[in-house]
């Protein structure tokens, strides 16, 4: 994977996708600070590990979830170092059975592609249609990682904004939970 080495604190200079180019504007806006690093699409947990160690943060799993009827959906964001189980999840928050939402359904409801689905996408989510989850383990960690809408940038923000400023900008409450290691 090509990575920049170099850290950018805020926004690219040049011109990027509108998508990518909202979530720079929300965090100005809000005034919250990020650094963010370049590099090629990095789709997968596992090739966000290099990209980890750039940025000194843990980057997030951020899984879109729907119930069998696709009814409910919920945006799960979670170590990426931590296994997923929906029997585990399900109980938690009174769900039947759940599944991955499909890439159409990510894009309508969230205006995201599959590899590039983070907390950010919220903000499009003008509807409250998805609900976001969280794993209680992220409320440890000072900093993390999300891509601004787009796989192909990370930003490092702090876990205080995200909970505290970030999501009430989106209109968005947060239910933890707590997910197994094993």
């Amino acid at each position: 994977m090509n990575i920049d080495p170099v850290l950018y604190p805020g926004r690219p200079e040049e011109s990027r996708l509108e998508k990518e180019m909202r979530c720079y504007d929300l965090l100005d806006l809000l005034g919250i600070p990020y650094i963010r690093a370049d590099h090629d699409h990095a789709d997968t947990i596992e090739l966000c590990h290099e990209i980890e160690k750039i940025l000194g943060c843990h980057i997030c799993k951020n899984l879109l979830l729907t119930n069998r009827q696709m009814t409910a959906f919920y945006l799960l964001l979670m170590p990426g170092d931590k296994p997923f189980k929906t029997k585990d999840l399900s109980k938690q928050i009174s769900s039947a059975r759940l599944s991955f939402a499909s890439g159409e359904q990510m894009l309508d409801l969230l205006d995201i592609t599959p590899g590039s689905l983070s907390v950010l996408g919220l903000m499009n989510d003008t509807e409250g249609k998805v609900k976001l989850l969280m794993d209680s383990d992220l409320m440890a960690l000072e900093y993390v990682g999300f891509h601004p809408c787009i796989n192909s940038s990370t930003l490092k923000l702090k876990m205080s904004d995200v909970i505290e400023l970030l999501v009430p900008a989106m209109h968005h409450d947060i239910t933890f939970v707590e997910l197994p290691r094993e």
